[in-house]
Order: structure tokens, then sequence, then C-alpha cells
């Protein structure tokens, strides 16, 4: 359980390098990641390299006994290389270059700034390949963050024409795979296809999921062009690249697959406040941050590869949302406890020290920048004190797993059929009620294992290959799916053309009618005698299965047959809390409800409590049973956002 830091040596004088390696060490940091952003630094010049700074700050960091997590600075092209080649800026869908001046202003598609990346990444690898400090490559920095996912540039036009030919190979197929047809749309070559953008009204469907799975697979190529220069350059060494939370617009399974670590920056007060959550939900939640944001994505990317980690995690305010309020005294511990208690190799806070100049200098360090230690630091000194009583995280398959499906994600921003929340919204939803009822989640992918696993919940996934379907039938799981499930092919046209999906069809039922509806619709869900009220989404079922709750009009809501479950709404807290009580009880999973506050997470016989809100709890009035076991960190009672570990005997 490794703690680390980023750390920015070009930021500050060389004399004080020695003295905040050793401060570092001092603290209970190991790792130290450095240079994601230094190319100006490392090439001044062009063909001009300066290594005797960064040679220098590595002599500082190796002699503290730190390992290095090396970036490779392509995220920030600089100026003299945008000047010499201005055609490797993206260019926005009305065809302006985003010009230098901020960061990841450089297109993914780009030629010339593949061969540029090549250069610079060889000329870092070859020169510190073998370095004894450094452990770990991290390429570039948060692919696709701030809308740089995709360029409408001429590069990114005929590369993607290209893709569309190698996926489609006629152009014919194309037309019918895309149904091109519908406002006379067809294509005779595949030159003669655009990006899906600027158009009058809404782009084609199709049109715009294929141009969306292109940019991911740019960004995962751009990614493996890296990678293999290090991998030959840097034997030995793991590579790993730091993802955004909730993004979606890159397929973390598809980039990971040539990763040894997926690591992601936890900014849980930042993004709350970025969020669609409810006011009140943000007042709830202002310092401490929603009690499931971290975890969610702690399980997404603990799915995505062999390890996983925390590259950024938030220590302080930060700079860049809406509102940046300070976490709660306590909430940094706790969430580095929580990473680890997912099974994290490492968390790593950003950053060091905080800057006083440019864009993020009010974000703040761990250390003020004239070297004060701000409130973090007393809670990872007690985090460090704590650690050595706790055991290694013991890793097992859980009962429970959410199906994830990028395409679907995509399809879902591209025709939500209503005003709704988001592409993740549905998944979110679920993932919040497993939490709430003390379970842990794995997340898997069409491409996963799927046996083992007692209960299998299907959050709105549109598209279900019928390879992912059957794998799903023969998990031998009790299975749970949701409105929309399997509802697109892959090339978004309505599957089976009555949108009757292989799972709904396994439930007994047929979907006549799909619709959603507003608020205030009058139209709710009856079952055991209660009354709730729906989501968005309605489907008109035609069942031939077991009705196990019906809308207010009489129509089939729930309909289940053998082991499959199908529901033909999008469930709201109380109702979604009802279908799993029933769900786990027929997988013989057990189950209590531990409120919004409090979380918990086991590792074989190791439990680990949280309190994300302001008021103790007591862990005796939430767990049935809390005999025959040993504390190992905190008691019963859990202050606010604090935590408890106990061992059961």
């Amino acid at each position: 359980m490794k703690l680390g830091v980023c750390y920015y040596p070009e930021h500050w004088s060389r004399n004080d390098w020695g003295d905040d390696a050793r401060s570092m060490r001092e603290l209970g940091l190991s790792l130290v990641r450095i240079g994601e952003f230094a190319w100006s630094r490392i090439e001044p010049f062009p063909g001009q390299f300066d290594w005797e700074w960064l040679d220098q700050a590595l002599a500082h960091l190796h002699q503290e006994g730190l390992q290095v997590i090396m970036g490779t600075p392509t995220a920030t092209p600089p100026k003299w290389l945008v000047d010499r080649h201005p055609d490797i800026l993206p260019v926005d869908e009305f065809g302006h270059p985003r010009r230098f001046g901020s960061r990841r202003h450089y297109c993914f598609s780009s030629q010339t700034y593949r061969a540029e990346t090549k250069r610079i990444v060889e000329a870092i690898a070859r020169r510190y390949g073998e370095h004894p400090a450094i452990v770990m490559w991290q390429t570039d920095n948060e692919f696709g963050h701030h809308g740089s996912d995709e360029s409408f540039s001429e590069d990114a036009i005929a590369a993607f024409r290209k893709w569309l030919e190698q996926r489609y190979q006629t152009i014919e197929a194309l037309n019918a795979a895309w149904g091109t047809v519908f406002w006379s749309q067809e294509y005779n070559a595949f030159e003669e296809v655009d990006p899906p953008a600027h158009c009058v009204t809404e782009p084609h469907p199709a049109h715009r999921l294929d141009w969306r799975r292109f940019c991911s697979d740019q960004m995962c190529g751009y990614n493996q062009l890296q990678v293999d220069i290090i991998r030959r350059l840097s034997p030995g060494r793991e590579v790993t690249h730091n993802f955004i939370g909730d993004f979606y617009r890159l397929d973390h399974r598809n980039i990971s697959r040539s990763l040894d670590v997926a690591t992601w920056d936890s900014y849980p007060i930042g993004l709350l406040s970025e969020s669609n959550a409810s006011d009140e939900g943000k007042a709830r939640w202002l310092r401490s941050g929603d009690p499931d944001f971290a975890a969610f994505n702690h399980d997404v990317f603990r799915a995505c590869a062999p390890k996983w980690g925390v590259m950024e995690q938030q220590p302080g305010p930060v700079n860049w949302a809406t509102y940046n309020p300070a976490p709660a005294p306590g909430m940094v511990r706790l969430w580095t406890w929580e990473a680890f208690a997912h099974g994290a190799e490492f968390v790593s806070y950003f950053r060091w020290r905080q800057l006083p100049f440019a864009q993020e200098q009010m974000h703040a360090g761990l250390l003020s920048a004239d070297r004060k230690a701000q409130n973090a630091v007393p809670e990872i000194q007690r985090f460090c004190d704590e650690r050595k009583r706790v055991p290694a995280i013991e890793a097992s398959r859980p009962d429970v797993a959410i199906l994830i499906d990028y395409s679907s994600l995509w399809h879902h921003e591209i025709q939500p059929h209503g005003n709704l929340d988001g592409p993740l919204s549905p998944a979110r939803a679920l993932y919040s009620a497993c939490r709430r009822k003390g379970w842990n989640i794995d997340f898997i992918f069409p491409d996963s294992d799927m046996s083992g696993y007692k209960l299998i919940l299907v959050p709105s996934v549109r598209i279900i290959a019928e390879s992912t379907a059957e794998k799903l039938l023969s998990s031998g799981a009790v299975l749970l799916a949701f409105a929309l499930s399997g509802s697109r092919t892959e090339s978004a046209q309505t599957a089976f053309g009555s949108q009757r999906s292989v799972l709904a069809a396994a439930a007994g039922v047929q979907i006549d009618e799909f619709e959603s509806l507003p608020p205030f619709s009058d139209v709710n869900l009856s079952y055991d005698g209660n009354t709730f009220p729906i989501g968005p989404w309605r489907e008109q079922l035609v069942a031939s299965g077991g009705v196990h709750a019906r809308f207010s009009d009489g129509a089939p809501a729930w309909v289940k047959q053998d082991n499959v479950n199908y529901v033909g709404c999008l469930p709201d807290r109380a109702l979604l809390s009802v279908i799993l009580d029933e769900v786990a009880d027929e997988a013989g999973i057990t189950r209590f409800d531990v409120g919004d506050d409090f979380r918990i997470r086991r590792a074989g016989d190791v439990h680990f409590a949280f309190n994300y809100g302001s008021r103790p709890i007591d862990l005796s009035a939430v767990l049935t049973d809390m005999t025959s076991i040993e504390w190992i960190i905190g008691e019963e009672t859990i202050p606010p956002f604090d935590i408890s570990v106990w061992r059961k005997l």
C-alpha cells in the first residue's frame, strides 16, 4: 500500500529539490510522478535537449529512496513545435484550430504529431529507460480531457474515412448498416463521408456512434504508439495512464489492454460541484463528496487492467470547479483508505506544493508555495501509522456484478430519448443502490468472464451482442435487466425489428412500444400493495413470463422467467431498493440497508466502514452481527468523516 505525490521540479528553485525529496520520504511517501508537462524544459529548442536539470531532479529523488513514475510530456507540445507544425493543433467542429496557451492542444490523428511523439518519447525512454529510480511510466496525461477526444482536422477526416473502410469494406455495407436511405443520406464512396458535425439538425445516430468509436480508437492507437517505445527501451517497468473520473468518451477497457496499471484522477468534491446532482445532494456532500463517486470509479478501473491505482488524489480545494470548498477534516484520510479497501496499488496526491503562478495557483497542494504543511499532511501521517496494522488486501470475486458497455454509453448520449441525467446515470443509480445494501460490486464488460457471480445487473445497456447475451444467460447468475437493455444493434438500429432484445425474450417479454415521460406524468408502478413513481422511461410489455409488478394502467412492468428478470422502466430509488431486495433473496445474497452516510467494504475477513456524514454512526445499529471481531482501526462508533476497520474472527 504505497503513497505517492505529483511533483514538478521545473517549477521550483533547484535549491529546494533536495529538501522536497527528503520531506516526501519523511512524510511516508515512496512514489513521485514527474515530467508529464515538461517538454519545453526537456527540449527548449528544436533538437536541443537539456537533460541536466532532470538528471539532477532524479538524483535527489533516488538519493532519498523514492521511486519515480516518469510521464511522457506529450500533453503539452511546446510553442516552437506548434509554430513549426500548426497542423498538429486540434480543430473544432466549425473548422477553427484550438490554439496554443493551455494544454492538450494536439490532434490524435495528426501524422506530424505522431512522428513528433515518437521522437520525444524515444529520446526520453532512451535516456531514462534503465534509470534505477524509475519503476513506472505514465503515457501523456488525461486522454480526452477538455474536449480533446475529438478533432475535425484534415488528418482526422482522412483517418475516419480509412477507419470506416476497414470496418465496412464496401460503401454499400456502410449504407445498409447505418440506414442512410433515411433523409437521402446515402454515400457513393468513403471519400464522401465527413465527421458528423455542424449539421442543420441532429446528425445520423449511427454516423455519430461510429465517430465516437473512431475517436476512442484514435486515443487507443496513440497510446499504443508510446507504450511500444517504452517497452522496447525500458523493459521491466510498468506502464500506466491516468484517466478521468466519470469520463465515458474513451473505452477504458480497450485502451487498458496495453497497460499494466489503470490509474485515475480522483477529485470527489470538485467533480461533485460540476455534476448534475441536486442542490440538496451538493449541499449534503459539500465537503466529503458523494459516497459512491470515488468508489464507482475505483471499481471501473479495477476491472480494466491487472492492477489499478489513484494517480491524482484531491488533497484540498481545487481551482477549476464552479465552487471549490475544502474537504472536511478527515476526508483525505478516508478517501485514501477507501481506495486501498478497493485494492489500489497506490494513492498519489496532487500536488506536492501549491503553485504561486499560472492556471493552477488556486489548487491546493500538500504544502503551500512556501513549503508550509497543509491540512492533508497530518491525515497522511495518521494513515501511514495505521497502515502498518492492516493486512494486505485480499481480492475475491463478489456476489454482484454490473455490466458496462461503452458503445451503449455513447448511444445513450446520442439518442437519449428524453431529458435524462446522462449516459452513466443508470449504472450510477444501480451502483449506489447496491452500495446501500452493503455489497461489494464488480464491473464487467462484454468480454469479461461472467461466471461465479450470484447476481448480474444490466442497467439499460442498449447494445448487447448475441455472444454477450449468451454469456449472461449461461453464467448461472440471477439476471436483472432494465428498460432499453439490448434494444439496439451494433449499428444503432432497433434490434430484431421490434425492440425485442435477447434478455427481454429470455424473461418472457416482447416490447411493443417505448416512451419517455415527464416528471408530472401520472404513470406509476404497483408492487406488493405499494405504489412507486417510475423514472423517465416506460416500455409497453407483452408478457408470457410471470408478471411481478404492473404499471398503473395494468400493463406488465416487471416480468420474470426462470432466473431472468426484466423491468420495463428506470426505477426511482425506492422502487430500485425493493427490486434489489427480491432478486438478492432469490440469489441467496445477504442484504441490509446501510443508509446514505455509511459505506462498507469487505476484503476477505477484513471489513472497512466509512462515515461520509457529519454525524457519528453506531455500527451495531446498522450491521446485524458485530460479534467475534478484532478492532484494527477505530471502534463501534464511527465519528463524522472517519473510518473503522476490523477483522472477523
